[in-house]
């Protein structure tokens, strides 16, 4: 019944800004953590941000005074606002999230993920 979804991705250009959102739905209890993790093909998925219940943020040190990570917890959704893009950059980013469902049992879930691409 959990399901995230994120949205935002696209192509760009190096220098260019995106923000990607990830939206958690269903019969959710508690969010312990909200993450954005990247994957291009050949290379094992890597974590770039992640965010916590009281909203401290941990950075991957190739994003890092680049990107910024966000919640809202009234809509249980995450942001990764992306500034100064760079084609290393590229990759499909997918949500993961930390949470307790109705019945308060905890395991993590993630979405599809959303392809972004940035061109130099």
């Amino acid at each position: 019944q959990v399901q995230l979804v994120e949205s935002g991705g696209g192509l760009v250009q190096a220098g260019d800004s995106l923000r990607l959102s990830c939206a958690a739905s269903g019969r959710i209890g508690s969010i312990f953590t909200m993450a954005w993790y990247r994957q291009t093909p050949g290379k094992a998925r890597e974590l770039v941000a992640i965010i916590d219940s009281a909203s401290i943020s941990r950075y991957d040190d190739s994003v890092k005074g680049r990107f910024t990570i966000s919640r809202d917890y009234a809509k249980n959704t995450v942001y990764l606002e992306m500034n100064s893009l760079k084609p290393e950059d590229t990759g499909v980013y997918y949500c993961n999230a930390d949470l307790t469902n109705h019945e308060l049992m905890r395991r993590e879930y993630w979405g599809l993920g959303t392809l972004v691409i940035v061109s130099s």
